[in-house]
């Protein structure tokens, strides 16, 4: 190869940083040999020069100055994986202005900042590459933008946190308290010192943001979306679920409803998934998401959704994309908004189906006052369940009890729920988990969601949960038209 070379500058050296380097030194030739255009790393920013790094890295590359990648005129493209948000809005910023692309795995930036920096990536003509900022090594994004660019996006609805799913297959398979699973899922690097963004939701809505804002053309505001972690999900939830025939899984729902205002459904949940459904079986660190589009109907992409040599893959990926767009400019793909900005649904205008466990008083006529204030409400009963009653300290007998209840909406629902938990048999507040199913309805022609109760709080979070428990509760098997 006789071409100059495309310099590259990289910013940030932790985990993926460094398994981005490593990829790139030890398949270089491979690299340049597919995509026929040589490369070498230019600059190296850091935080601190002096920290000891298991990945050997020339001193003369090193620098602790990002302005540095920046402002060198001989720095064609930036990789930019420091992480965080503010530091990072100034580094793309700064770097996309001076006409030099961008490829980032940075999934809380995009999600925070998106609108104004994909906006300026237009105004500048200048592409920001995005594949490592979901699913980890799944060629998600890539996917949304090229493979199925010709379909609309019905929905997509997956597992994008490997962490919490790790949390959730430890005490789902092996009985685990949450606590439990969540150290050794830190032990074994799964999880970070603090872990609240994945045990909380947040990380993969972030994800989910994302996803939609390429599905449907149009940045969305990360306070449209709804979320719900799974710190609240105990082995009593799963020992109800096992008994119904599902495992729980924390899963980001998107959702186009056609023809209504508000069109977009967008949420983050623990959901009840029936054990026969390909999401139940996704277990470990590993993601899996489902695209369902009007041309190409039901697609599913499955791999590790984190670690240092998937998102290294994805990075690389992007730098590649880059690269030959670099060469090629008529041909950017970084992403730039197409459609007109679209509504999204309040979570408590989503209509489901639900599960809802309660834990009551062990005497007559209990369930037919909860049956009572749902009918007020308008909310019908499809099946009821129940656990032998355990003692507690005071020596009074507590039941817990299941509803299967026909399909209304979770704000008609929740305002129920805030009446029912005023009964004197309380033991605590009912509390909300959410289960999703992904089999079609015959009769709807879209999957159907169902909803779950349990939390502790003072508000109630009643989250909705995607499962379609009335089948089995009524022993009934799914319809043959499943989607399996």
């Amino acid at each position: 190869m006789t071409e100059k070379p495309i310099q590259l500058g990289l910013a940030g050296l932790g985990t993926v940083g460094s398994g981005v380097y490593e990829t790139l030194y030890r398949n270089h030739s491979l690299l340049e040999a597919r995509s026929k255009i040589p490369f070498r790393i230019k600059r190296i920013a850091v935080r601190n020069l002096n920290k000891h790094r298991e990945t050997a890295v020339p001193e003369e590359l090193l620098t602790d100055d990002w302005h540095e990648l920046v402002g060198d005129p001989e720095i064609d493209i930036i990789i930019e994986l420091i992480g965080g948000t503010r530091q990072a809005y100034d580094l793309v910023t700064t770097a996309l202005r001076a006409g030099k692309p961008v490829v980032t795995g940075n999934k809380a930036l995009l999600a925070e900042y998106g609108a104004e920096i994909f906006k300026l990536s237009a105004e500048m003509g200048t592409p920001i590459y995005f594949e490592a900022s979901a699913g980890g090594g799944i060629p998600i994004i890539q996917s949304l933008q090229n493979s199925l660019i010709c379909n609309h996006i019905n929905s997509i609805v997956g597992i994008i946190n490997g962490t919490s799913n790790y949390i959730l297959s430890a005490m789902g398979e092996h009985g685990a308290d949450y606590e439990d699973a969540l150290v050794q899922a830190q032990k074994l690097g799964f999880a970070e010192e603090d872990p609240s963004l994945d045990v909380n939701g947040w990380d993969a809505a972030h994800k989910a943001l994302i996803l939609a804002t390429l599905a449907y053309g149009t940045t969305i505001s990360p306070d449209k979306i709804y979320v719900s972690g799974i710190e609240n999900i105990t082995s009593r939830d799963f020992e109800f679920a096992k008994k119904l025939g599902y495992t729980i899984k924390l899963l980001v729902v998107i959702r186009y409803h056609e023809n209504q205002e508000d069109a977009l459904e967008l949420r983050v949940q623990p959901c009840f998934v029936h054990d026969w459904h390909i999401l139940a079986s996704v277990n470990g660190v590993f993601n899996a998401i489902s695209v369902n589009g009007d041309i190409v109907g039901e697609t599913l992409f499955y791999g590790r959704g984190a670690g240092k040599n998937p998102t290294a893959s994805a990075v690389i990926s992007d730098v590649i994309t880059a690269m030959r767009e670099s060469r090629y400019p008529e041909f950017h793909t970084g992403f730039t908004p197409y459609a007109k900005s679209c509504g999204v649904m309040h979570i408590n205008d989503t209509t489901t189906p639900y599960y809802v466990r309660f834990q009551v008083a062990d005497q007559p006529g209990v369930i037919a006052e909860i049956a009572r204030i749902l009918a007020t409400f308008g909310i019908g009963i499809s099946a009821t369940s129940s656990a032998p009653s355990h003692i507690d300290e005071d020596g009074v007998a507590w039941n817990d009890l299941v509803f299967i209840l026909h399909t209304c909406p979770w704000g008609q629902l929740q305002m129920a729920l805030e009446e029912i938990a005023q009964i004197s048999s309380w033991r605590r507040k009912p509390a909300c988990c959410v289960s999703n199913t992904f089999f079609l309805n015959p009769n709807l022609h879209h999957p159907v969601t169902w909803h779950l109760s349990f939390k502790n709080s003072e508000a109630p979070p009643w989250a909705p949960l995607t499962a379609s428990a009335m089948w089995r509760a009524a022993s009934m098997r799914p319809p043959e038209t499943a989607t399996r």
